[in-house]
């Protein structure tokens, strides 16, 4: 199983690695941070804040390890592998019915809401554990979610500006952000971290867990910001989302609250969008 968790790990790098190198090589570096609009960014600007919080994250002490239930291993593994199964799925349905409305939601709500509650009802479930109750250590995601933030919005890595929602009255804004955070946010970091994530870092450990639901967190995204290239497109968003999924997997792993990657996860989705939308309110 060691050996198997370290393959896992150092694939999981070289897919990474590798996608940049491919990227490079075309001169595509420039990567798509939005499905609103086509604009680009400096694939490395958007590593800035995740290296910085991991780093964060790496020093300010975690959660002690709760007592945890551990379900018969067969039904682990059952649960691990089909909830992966899922999420490759819906990352290759998605891009072979091009990604549009309502099919992304629909196809969402089938795969990585009603797969795994029908899947828990026929299994057991797998606890997640609970955060260390001491005060001091409940509040230390704090810092690496700060931190990210403030690399992420302000300075010369924060992302641009989106006027997605310009002109927008301030109900419609809100109404937009409560919709996307519920059908993005929420019930993407459920699948690929709490559920996905979780059952992994049971099998393999925490990085080969983390390695493995951030590329398949990362690939339904050329659903929705391909250009028609699956080579490069599969690249951009291994070094774009997968990236950003390295850090909300090790804050899951970490502190295991969901506060903090919900928190990161809502502000890639819409935090310049809506700070946008209330500096150009009339």
């Amino acid at each position: 199983m060691r050996n198997k968790s370290e393959a896992i790990t150092l694939g999981g790098l070289l897919l990474i690695a590798g996608s940049a190198v491919w990227l490079v090589l075309n001169d595509a570096t420039g990567i798509r941070h939005s499905a609103d609009h086509d604009g680009t960014i400096p694939m490395w600007e958007r590593w800035i804040p995740v290296a910085a919080g991991l780093l964060v994250a790496r020093l300010v002490p975690p959660r002690t390890p709760p007592e945890t239930y551990e379900p018969p291993e067969r039904a682990l593994g059952v649960q691990a592998g089909v909830l992966l199964t899922a999420g490759v799925l819906f990352a290759v349905t998605l891009r072979l019915v091009g990604g549009g409305e309502p099919a992304h939601t629909l196809l969402k709500l089938l795969l990585l809401l009603a797969v795994p509650l029908v899947l828990f009802r026929l299994t057991r479930a797998v606890r997640v554990g609970a955060p260390d109750p001491a005060t001091w250590r409940r509040y230390g995601p704090v810092a690496p979610v700060a931190v990210w933030l403030l690399l992420s919005h302000v300075g010369p890595a924060a992302v641009p500006p989106s006027s997605s929602w310009a002109g927008a009255s301030p109900a419609y804004v809100l109404a937009g952000v409560v919709v996307v955070f519920a059908v993005n946010a929420l019930l993407e970091e459920v699948f690929y971290r709490r559920w996905l994530q979780t059952r992994w870092e049971r099998i393999l450990g925490r990085w080969p867990a983390i390695l493995l639901a951030s590329p398949a967190f990362a690939a339904w995204h050329v659903g929705i910001m391909g250009t028609g290239d699956l080579t490069l497109d599969l690249a951009s968003v291994f070094v774009n989302q997968g990236v950003q999924g390295l850090f909300l997997g090790y804050l899951w792993s970490n502190y295991r609250m969901m506060w903090p990657i919900l928190v990161v996860h809502g502000a890639i989705n819409v935090g310049q969008s809506v700070l946008y939308a209330l500096g150009h309110l009339s």
